[in-house]
């Protein structure tokens, strides 16, 4: 009985073996080359963060000024965002060939100016600027009856 269920291990580990060599590898993905697209800018008074894309969204570089070793108060400086702008445009630049973008600005942070400015240096050309910063205009009526 014992020679019988060593038989089934054997059995098993080599069929384990030959659907591993059955697998395909699959090759390396060729990188997409991405002319034109958008830069997202999310400036907070605590961090700017960068996200470039193509022009259907698709995120192809993200940097922030926390994700580039700045801590504490100093994330929300311009000094800042300025380095996450370059280094997210950078990568965008020579990995994918990014050439033109529309900039969108969301928010009122100190590093909304300086990211713009870090973009357009790296030769990057900028079509447009948005700012798509939310407006508050005091909500819908709350729930319950009126006070007086």
């Amino acid at each position: 009985m014992a020679e019988e269920e060593i038989k089934k291990v054997e059995a098993t580990a080599e069929e384990v073996t030959s659907e591993a060599v059955a697998k395909k590898t699959k090759g390396k993905k060729a990188k997409r080359v991405v002319t034109s697209g958008q830069v997202h800018i999310q400036a907070t008074f605590n961090n700017t963060i960068i996200s470039i894309s193509d022009k259907q969204g698709q995120v192809i570089a993200a940097s922030s000024a926390g994700a580039n070793g700045f801590r504490g108060s100093k994330k929300g400086t311009a000094y800042a965002a300025q380095i996450a702008a370059e280094k997210a445009g950078n990568i965008a630049k020579k990995d994918f060939g990014l050439n033109s973008v529309d900039v969108y600005v969301k928010g009122i942070g100190l590093g909304r100016d300086s990211a713009i400015r870090a973009i357009s240096s790296l030769g990057i050309k900028i079509d447009s600027i948005s700012d798509v910063t939310p407006i508050a205009h005091g909500g819908v009526r709350p729930k319950g009856e009126r006070k007086p």
